[in-house]
């Protein structure tokens, strides 16, 4: 799906949907705006339901100030107004309330940016604007001085969080990016004091290139083909709806019967990643016209050195990047199908699946099927694309538990000799 081909009044009612199925806004709260090429901004309308909005509730308003539509526009135009005027590069500004980045506002306390290499890449500098009612002239000063500066992503103390970009999904983008450091930040301070990383470290993810894969033309497509196509989309989808992703980070690839492997795409919106999206590797060479994910050598690396792995998932869910982004040890050894799931799970130093993706590979086995990747990733791989998911799943769950636990009192493990009977009655040993 093109995005940017959808009509302004269809872009803003499928974000502000996806915003309000994600519990990041209310009923009432929030407002999304577009400045198409003749200076028209298309706006979300004051007082109706977001969790019913249909193109027909937009409104159109003019650059001479016509209002076009049957209600009244957000109360926050004016905001969203002066931003345009003194950002004639942005698009689209979103302006939302989800709980994780209220807190922060609350506290009026920027989150960390550079708890994980993404977060500064795609929101860039984030500000904050002082507090005044919304609606305000004033309110509206505040907020767009601080986009004059340069940051396109501003924290209000004692409301939320704007964002602007040059059109509407790289300002969600930046929205849910920054949601997502802020509740790692959150989880990681119960487990620990976070590691921030240094800009040194920030520039080797930034700088990491798209892997030099020649190109090959597929002229036929098998069944197995097709039917991994789907069910990858159709996990890529749940792992998304279940925040185990986000729009545009984390990487699903499937080991087909040939020995080549499918695996997702750069830089496309996750929600809605179709089988046509996804992209086929063969004997070291890229299907043509695509742009595989950065780290398709990686997986590339991972197949070559284990034939019973068939399936392999890069993820960033903020529960267990809370413990990639401290020196708290996460122990599998929690309930029985945490450790049956999980095994040993190895930690390795910040960027080694981007310098060393030997090693990481050979990290890797039977007995350690995932990785932490410290303030970068986990990789979890599994003999099927199920199994994977799965062990993803039941990884993050786990961590939510770790943490939750944090809060009732000391964690007791499995004991040794439980873990024992636990490797005898289902044939880990």
């Amino acid at each position: 799906m093109n995005f940017n081909l959808l009509h302004p009044a269809d872009q803003l009612v499928m974000i502000m949907d996806r915003i309000y199925q994600y519990g990041m806004t209310t009923t009432s709260g929030g407002n999304l705006s577009i400045k198409d090429a003749n200076g028209d901004i298309w706006i979300t309308p004051s007082g109706i339901d977001k969790g019913s909005l249909t193109r027909g509730d937009i409104i159109r308003v003019t650059p001479e100030g016509e209002i076009i539509g049957i209600h009244k526009p957000s109360v926050e135009l004016p905001f969203h107004r002066d931003i345009y005027k003194l950002r004639p590069d942005l698009g689209a500004i979103l302006h939302a309330h989800p709980p994780t980045l209220v807190a922060f506002s609350l506290a009026r306390r920027l989150p960390n940016a550079y708890l994980v290499p993404t977060v500064s890449l795609v929101c860039g500098e984030v500000a904050m604007a002082k507090y005044e009612v919304p609606g305000s002239e004033i309110l509206g000063k505040y907020i767009s001085e601080e986009f004059a500066k340069g940051s396109s992503t501003v924290m209000m103390e004692n409301h939320g969080v704007v964002c602007g970009a040059k059109n509407l999904f790289r300002a969600f983008m930046a929205f849910e990016t920054l949601d997502f450091c802020a509740r790692i930040e959150i989880d990681a301070k119960k487990l620990g004091e976070p590691n921030t990383l240094t800009q040194a470290q920030i520039n080797i993810d930034s700088g990491k290139a798209h892997p030099p894969l020649d190109a090959f033309v597929s002229r036929q497509v098998s069944s197995e083909e097709c039917g991994a196509r789907r069910d990858m989309c159709e996990l890529i989808h749940r792992a998304y709806d279940q925040r185990l992703f986000n729009s545009t980070q984390g990487t699903f690839s499937q080991r087909l019967e040939d020995g080549s492997f499918l695996i997702t795409p750069y830089l496309k919106d996750r929600k809605y990643l179709q089988p046509e999206d996804i992209v086929r590797i063969k004997g070291g060479m890229c299907e043509s016209g695509k742009l595989p994910s950065r780290s398709a050598l990686l997986h590339q690396k991972i197949y070559e050195t284990h034939p019973e792995i068939g399936s392999v998932i890069i993820a960033h869910p903020p529960a267990i990047m809370a413990f990639a982004c401290t020196d708290a040890e996460f122990d599998s050894r929690t309930i029985p199908e945490s450790y049956i799931m999980l095994r040993d799970v190895k930690r390795l130093p910040y960027a080694s699946s981007t310098l060393d993706p030997d090693g990481t590979a050979a990290a890797l086995s039977q007995s350690s099927p995932v990785l932490i990747v410290a303030n970068q990733c986990v990789i979890v791989s599994g003999t099927t694309l199920l199994n994977a998911f799965d062990r993803l799943e039941v990884l993050d769950y786990s961590a939510k538990a770790i943490i939750a636990a944090k809060d009732i009192g000391p964690i007791v493990t499995i004991s040794e000799e439980e873990v024992h009977n636990i490797e005898a009655a289902f044939n880990l040993i």
